[in-house]
């Protein structure tokens, strides 16, 4: 599959939030590639409210990145609706930033961190207007926040996996949208990257906006996400974590079945 450059998505647009609605609603969406006769999701509702700090578990094949590429209109809805704070997500697209798998990026663009993260304001700016004094700042305080300004002029392809990672969470934060996608970010990264990308999370949620982290560790669930989602095309199961990660949850998703210990069998 040929990966995609290192690109900005989305556009500008002059909706303000409505009070009082979600952050993100989904309701009944349905989707199934062109070609094909599976369905990859199938009856997807679900709201996210502001504040909200979401991570969507599930197995391969589940449907987590179809249904972010979605709210972020990179595929089109062909059934159900999506909303961001109020308004159709493709009227909205300057309030959704995403970080993407690490895997589907092309490393060898020739970009520096730099421009990697400016990239993030071209959805206020559009392509053919000049950077301003309020886009530089914001580059400057994403790449602080993410600690990456002593690599501003690298290459992005000379970077390690961890410092990648920074830099496209640092892009989406100057980006300063209201609902952040982040799509399996915590893959081959470092520890102290990780703690740090926690970190930023519960800061931007502290502030109102919301985030919804595609992830397979769920031994950090209970420490760092206030609310599971469990998809497999469609929501299984939504909660705190210790209620949706249940054996029967999880061998419904997966397809194995937990036995008891021979040993314990009288207790």
């Amino acid at each position: 599959m040929k990966k995609a450059p290192i690109l900005c998505y989305g556009k500008t647009c002059d909706h303000p939030p409505l009070e009082s609605t979600p952050a993100l609603s989904i309701n009944g969406l349905h989707f199934t590639y062109p070609g094909t006769f599976n369905s990859v999701l199938n009856g997807v509702t679900v709201n996210i409210k502001p504040g909200e700090k979401v991570a969507l578990v599930g197995p391969n094949g589940a449907g987590k990145s179809t249904l972010m590429k979605l709210i972020l209109g990179l595929e089109e809805i062909q059934s159900g609706n999506i909303d961001v704070y109020g308004h159709k997500a493709h009227a909205c697209r300057h309030r959704v930033a995403m970080v993407p798998q690490k895997s589907s990026v092309d490393w060898s663009f020739p970009v520096t961190v730099r421009q990697v993260v400016t990239m993030g304001r071209y959805v206020h700016l559009g392509w053919f207007r000049n950077i301003r004094k309020e886009d530089k700042d914001a580059v400057e305080e994403a790449m602080e926040t993410m600690e990456i300004c002593d690599i501003a002029e690298k290459q992005v392809g000379e970077l390690s996996g961890g410092q990648q990672q920074r830099v496209m969470l640092a892009r989406t934060l100057a980006h300063n949208a209201d609902l952040l996608l982040l799509d399996e970010p915590l893959n081959h990264v470092d520890i102290a990257t990780q703690e740090l990308m926690f970190h930023t999370i519960e800061r931007i949620c502290n502030q109102g906006k919301s985030v919804l982290v595609s992830t397979h560790d769920l031994g950090i669930l209970t420490v760092h996400f206030s609310r599971v989602l469990f998809l497999d095309k469609t929501i299984i199961a939504d909660g705190k974590a210790n209620d949706v990660l249940t054996p029967q949850n999880i061998a419904r998703a997966y397809g194995f079945e937990f036995h008891k210990n021979r040993e314990h069998d009288h207790d």
